[in-house]
This record gives structure tokens, C-alpha cells and sequence, in this order.
């Protein structure tokens, strides 16, 4: 395991999947840049040279939330609101009932489309797209109108509770301008989560998805915002019919649709 990754971990390691819900105020860790607060920085257009994806590996993923912690330990949203978590699928064979049920482990965050629904709908251009592919909102020019909010078809924004305007996963852009990892890749425990320039056809990422591009899937394609997270190993019954807000634990219906959300 990497150093880094193990001085994250350590930050981390007496945290639960439940402790995500408490505020963290500081956390001793390796020289990071500090993480904007809601985008108050200065916003940076990024190296249109790149095109930043990532390519989350469901066979690998246990769905123990360190990613959810170490990015709420990272950016610190507001208390339960997050911008990334696992959503657990509790999935059952009505054909079989005596069958035990089975988990499925779903990583839910912003896709970082090539054409975000959400730029056309905000009437300050408060939420642009960077010149690396990376969607972000200027905090300074956002009113907290929710039209994102609603036009985004994976559930990946919210309005922050403290500040009244649009939050978001971005990357963890100031890591990676750092030549950092963001901090959902580098806690992930099962190394499910791979970040990389998706122009650069060397890259871990580029190889990886034309390896195993015949069975690659996105969420909602029919949206036809060419997502940029792509997914390996999820069930064909996920890719149109997952909806509402990312839970810790949701139950599917026999053809896949959401019907409950709880913790």
C-alpha cells in the first residue's frame, strides 16, 4: 500500500461507516492543499490538455464508505450531506424467495459529463465545465436556485445547508492540481476507484477501459450526457432505473427499481 494512502487511512481508521455523520474539524495529514471551502477559492480552469475520468470497479468495492468518510473528512459538507457515498442495493430473486438476499455495492458521485445537463439550466453560469473536463460551481456567482439540482440526472448535487448554494464532488481538483489523488481514491480500501487524463491512451485508466470496454457501463445513458464514471461489473439492471438520492442502503424491486431508502 502506498504511504500516502496509509497516512490517510490512519486519519481515518477509527471512524466507521456511520461516523461520516460527524463533523470533522481537523485531521493531521500529509501536506495537501487545503480544500476549497464550497468552491470560495480561486477557480481554476484546469490543463485543457487533459480530460479527467474515472473508472469504478464493482467487483472490487466491499462498500465499506472509507471513501465517503475521506471525502467528507476532505472537503467537510455540511452535517448528512455528502458528496460521494456507496449505496447498498439489497437484491432478491422473487422467482426463489427462500433464496437469501444479496448486497450489491453502488459508488454514486458526480459523472463529470462531456455535456453536464446541469450548465444549460443555471442562469448565472455559476456551474461550468473546467478546460480537464472537470464540472464545478463558482460558489460567488451561485444564487441557490436548485435548477441543477433538478436537471442533473445521477442525484450528484445538492444544496450546502451553510452556505445556501450548490455543492458537489469535484475531483477533489486542488488534490489532482497538487498531483495528488482525491481523497475517494485514495481511501478506497479494494482500489475500485481509478482517476487518470482519459487523452492520455497510456494512462492506467485509458488501458483499463479498452481492456474491458465491451462489458463498460454508465448510468443513464439515454440521458445523453456522456458520463465520464465509468462502471465494471454492474448489473444491466442498474444502468437506467437507479434514481433518488444516494443512500447507505436501498432496496430494488425484482426488475431493479428503488423503492425504499433508509440507513
Amino acid at each position: 500500500m502506498e504511504p500516502s494512502k496509509r497516512r490517510l487511512l490512519s486519519g481515518i481508521a477509527a471512524l466507521t461507516a456511520g461516523a461520516a455523520l460527524i463533523p470533522v474539524s481537523q485531521v493531521q495529514a500529509q501536506s495537501v492543499p487545503a480544500a476549497p471551502r464550497n468552491g470560495r477559492a480561486a477557480i481554476s480552469r484546469g490543463d485543457g490538455r487533459k480530460r479527467y475520468g474515472m473508472l469504478i470497479d464493482l467487483r472490487r468495492c466491499v462498500g465499506c464508505q472509507a471513501c465517503t468518510v475521506a471525502c467528507t473528512i476532505e472537503n467537510q459538507p455540511p452535517l448528512g450531506q455528502f458528496r460521494t457515498t456507496v449505496s447498498q442495493y439489497e437484491v432478491s430473486d422473487v422467482a426463489a424467495l427462500e433464496a437469501p438476499a444479496s448486497l450489491l455495492m453502488l459508488p454514486r458521485l458526480c459523472n463529470h459529463c462531456a455535456e453536464p445537463a446541469c450548465l444549460d439550466v443555471c442562469p448565472t453560469g455559476a456551474t461550468f465545465q473546467r478546460d480537464d473536463g472537470i464540472v464545478v460551481v463558482n460558489n460567488d456567482w451561485c444564487v441557490g436556485c436548485g435548477y441543477c439540482v433538478q436537471a442533473c440526472p445521477y442525484d450528484a448535487r445538492f444544496i450546502n445547508h451553510e452556505t445556501n448554494t450548490a455543492d458537489k464532488c469535484t475531483f477533489c481538483a486542488h488534490r489532482l492540481e497538487a498531483g495528488l489523488l482525491p481523497a475517494c481514491v485514495e481511501s478506497c480500501v479494494g482500489e475500485a476507484r481509478i482517476i487518470g487524463d482519459l487523452n492520455d491512451p497510456a494512462s492506467r485508466i485509458s488501458r483499463l477501459l479498452r481492456e474491458h470496454e465491451p462489458v463498460l457501463k454508465v448510468l443513464k445513458p439515454e440521458a445523453h450526457t456522456q458520463p465520464r464514471v465509468f462502471y465494471l461489473g454492474m448489473d444491466e439492471a442498474f444502468v437506467s432505473k437507479v434514481d433518488g438520492n444516494p443512500a447507505l442502503r436501498t432496496l430494488l424491486t425484482d426488475d431493479g427499481k428503488e423503492i425504499a431508502h433508509g440507513h
